[in-house]
């Protein structure tokens, strides 16, 4: 059977030549070579949405759905079409943190250990940054503004969502002494990707 047969008219490999490679049995077999990324011209950008799949994008931009593997060419930094559209299993995410300054200095160490058991936990990064925040105060019944400091605290974890859950980082986080605000998940989400042209034939 020639190779062109086994691919549709659309497909990105229908048009490499055919090459013989023996498998470990002695076989000959017909395959394709590896396919070189085409040069990709072109900045339309496109903002991650939620609902996102590769094929709605493909028919939006190609009116064809099977088209997506152009927007995945175009887009090489990305090991997967799940990563692209942050869908695959390693997610990052931002733990806002507060603890009672008046009682304790902040339980870095015991935090950072609890995750560290953690399987499937693939990294962390402790945030502890000063802001200034004016704000508008009465002194002497006159309202001034001053600048006043603010620690902000946080944590983020790179993980494995398919063996930890965001219920049990934060329960590791709070045995240590942390109060865990709302999570923001640091994904895809309203970040941009590049949409090529469309090459007919």
């Amino acid at each position: 059977m020639g190779g062109l047969k086994m691919f549709s008219k659309i497909s990105r490999y229908r048009k490499l030549p055919d090459i013989t490679t023996v498998d470990v049995k002695g076989r000959i077999l017909a395959s394709k070579p590896s396919r070189l990324l085409a040069r990709t011209e072109g900045k339309f950008l496109h903002t991650v949405e939620e609902m996102d799949r590769l094929d709605h994008l493909g028919f939006k931009y190609y009116k064809q759905p099977r088209k997506w593997w152009r927007i995945c060419d175009a887009n090489p930094d990305f090991m997967s079409p799940l990563a692209l559209l942050g869908k695959d299993p390693i997610v990052t995410g931002h733990f806002p943190l507060t603890f009672d300054e008046t009682v304790m200095q902040p339980p870095w160490a015991l935090m950072i250990k609890g995750l560290s058991l953690i399987t499937g936990i693939e990294n962390f990064q402790v945030i502890e940054d000063i802001k200034i925040i004016p704000e508008l105060r009465t002194i002497n019944g006159e309202q001034i503004t001053v600048n006043a400091e603010k620690f902000e605290r946080g944590i983020i974890v790179t993980y494995n969502s398919m063996n930890n859950s965001i219920k049990e980082i934060i329960e590791v986080i709070s045995t240590a002494g942390f109060e865990v605000g709302k999570p923001q998940n640091l994904g895809r989400i309203g970040k941009s990707i590049i949409i090529p042209p469309d090459i007919k034939g």
